[in-house]
């Protein structure tokens, strides 16, 4: 005889969250560089090294930390329509609000999708706090998760285009767990006024992309 095993709620919470930060959940991901392509190309990023000091930096001092404090923010229930025009005005270059809002508007619609309801687009973090503000988990394990799923995606850039062995981009990723875990406990208590943003050769390689010739990557 099989006995069912019924999972908690917090458990079910964390298999959405998953599902939702996974690569197979249609949000484009895979078709945004972030900037990194206009860095490879310029030689700035050519090695396993090289990616994990570009993606730390970006984690630290660029749209990972701003992204997180957003995020947290959307959890503890302020105003998503004010947090969504300062993810806007936060946006450096064109290509970086067309990243954040495009993944953030298919994230609506592919909930909008499995649940039938209908929710308003936002940039990327504004829609996951909309979606997660009622699960069970610590704001601190959603954050990380959605910070984890940023780096994996740009891990897997990196992986394609420098070009990285698949055991060097893991070894990436794996590298930037400590400091993700950091980035989210710091993030959960964070309020707008620690918003901030200084990693400027990635905001200068984003808005070079924009006149790239040949670009496998929309930003």
């Amino acid at each position: 005889m099989t006995t069912a095993l019924i999972m908690s709620t917090p458990e079910l919470d964390l298999l959405r969250l998953v599902q939702w930060l996974s690569p197979a959940f249609p949000t484009g991901a895979y078709a945004y560089s972030h900037g990194l392509e206009q860095a490879v190309v310029a030689g700035e990023v050519r090695s396993e090294a090289d990616l994990r000091a570009w993606l730390s930096d970006i984690l630290d001092h660029g749209a990972g930390w701003n992204d997180a404090v957003l995020l947290a923010c959307g959890l503890r229930g302020e105003d998503l329509g004010a947090l969504a025009d300062l993810a806007r005005a936060l946006a450096g270059t064109a290509e970086r609000l067309k990243e954040t809002e495009e993944q953030g508007a298919a994230f609506a619609r592919a909930r909008a999708e499995m649940t039938g309801t209908c929710t308003n687009a936002m940039p990327l973090p504004l829609a996951l706090a909309k979606t997660a503000k009622d699960l069970r988990l610590a704001p601190e394990q959603v954050i990380a998760l959605f910070q984890h799923a940023f780096a994996s995606s740009l891990v897997s850039a990196g992986v394609r285009f420098i070009p990285l062995g698949q055991a060097a981009g893991q070894r990436v990723l794996a590298a930037l767990h400590p400091k993700i875990v950091e980035l989210s406990a710091r993030a959960a208590t964070a309020t707008t006024a620690d918003l901030a943003q200084s990693a400027f050769r990635a905001e200068i390689a984003s808005a070079a992309h924009e006149t790239l010739e040949v670009r496998i990557f929309k930003t």
